[in-house]
């Protein structure tokens, strides 16, 4: 990797610092305020996660997402009232300058108890999954990813409360029943002749905490730096590339950022490109306020506040034009 683009997306080793009150916590939370203040992406290794897992779960990505197309068909993700299952080639416009993004999707989330009250209650992110027969591995495979994922997920958040100045706990309340949705993604090749319109992923933020993507060696994944430029994210081995989402400056009131990023699959000699995401939101009912420390005395927050699952709404009736909000699920997925 560049020495520009290792200033620029920091890395943050994490293997002093995954268990709370570990002796390295304080430098990965320092190395994290810096990130979260400019870009909001960094790197992390010796993060505790098995590369056989994340392997595996690369394999089951290419399994799942060649699957016979009318298979696909009869679970696409319109289907379900969770937004799980399958995505469509160009099915998604995340830049609504460009063209529809090429890519396709498979989406599942975590496998919560039909009696669990936020199932019951239907809201979006909870429950109900999609799982074509022809892989019956992938449903407990994809919960033990995203267990590993969940327990990453909380102690970054752990770490960022540190960055913040705040105990290390602040955050915990807030991961009772999350909200998380895990994406398998596969790019074709970027069209020969394409025009500066046309994406693998357009141009957006994510819209809930925090994003880890593992991405496999091809590379393609590029972020905004605050002074307009565009960066590659390159893949580095053993590491996975983490994201803060809009949730994260209005918890901290504009401190820390969440920047644009987009793909483009140009350097993989024609094959696709797979990438697979996993979003961590909190609860559905945890509230979205300046933490405090951000807001100045005499200062107005810059954002207002709201639940977790009312900032996913909000961004689920922005992103897809829903004119009424009866129309629309009760959240949104990242």
């Amino acid at each position: 990797m560049a020495a520009d683009n290792i200033a620029a997306i920091p890395l943050i080793d994490l293997g002093d610092a995954l268990m709370p009150g570990a002796p390295g916590s304080a430098e990965a939370a320092r190395l994290m305020r810096h990130a979260a203040t400019i870009s909001g992406f960094f790197y992390v290794r010796n993060h505790g996660i098995d590369a056989n897992r994340v392997d595996a779960q690369f394999k089951l990505a290419a399994k799942l997402l060649d699957v016979p197309p009318q298979r696909r068909a009869a679970m696409d993700m319109r289907h379900s009232p969770t937004m799980r299952g399958y995505e469509n080639l160009g099915a998604q416009t995340l830049d609504a300058t460009a063209r529809p993004d090429l890519k396709e999707s498979f989406y599942c989330g975590m496998a919560y108890p039909a009696d669990h009250p936020y199932v019951l209650a239907g809201y979006q992110t909870y429950g109900h999954n999609q799982w074509p027969e022809e892989v019956p591995e992938a449903p407990a495979q994809c919960e033990a990813y995203i267990q590993s994922m969940l327990g990453l997920s909380r102690r970054l958040m752990q770490l960022l409360a540190l960055s913040l100045d705040l105990p290390e706990g602040f955050f915990d309340d807030t991961a009772e029943s999350p909200m998380v949705t895990l994406r398998m993604i596969r790019y074709p090749a970027h069209p020969e002749g394409a025009d500066e319109r046309t994406f693998g992923a357009g141009a957006h933020t994510d819209w809930g905490a925090i994003t880890i993507l593992a991405q496999d060696s091809h590379g393609g994944l590029e972020v905004q730096m605050p002074d307009g430029r565009w960066v590659p994210a390159t893949p580095m081995e053993g590491c996975f590339v983490v994201n803060l989402g809009d949730m994260i400056p209005r918890w901290t009131n504009g401190l820390y950022h969440s920047n644009p990023h987009r793909v483009r699959n140009l350097h993989s000699g024609g094959a696709p490109r797979y990438s697979i995401p996993f979003f961590y939101e909190p609860d559905y009912f945890a509230r979205i306020e300046p933490v405090p420390g951000t807001v100045a005395e005499g200062e107005s927050p810059r954002f207002s506040a709201c639940t977790a699952g009312e900032h996913l709404r909000e961004m689920y009736l922005k992103t897809y034009g829903m004119a009424a909000k009866d129309d629309a699920p009760k959240a949104a997925m990242a």
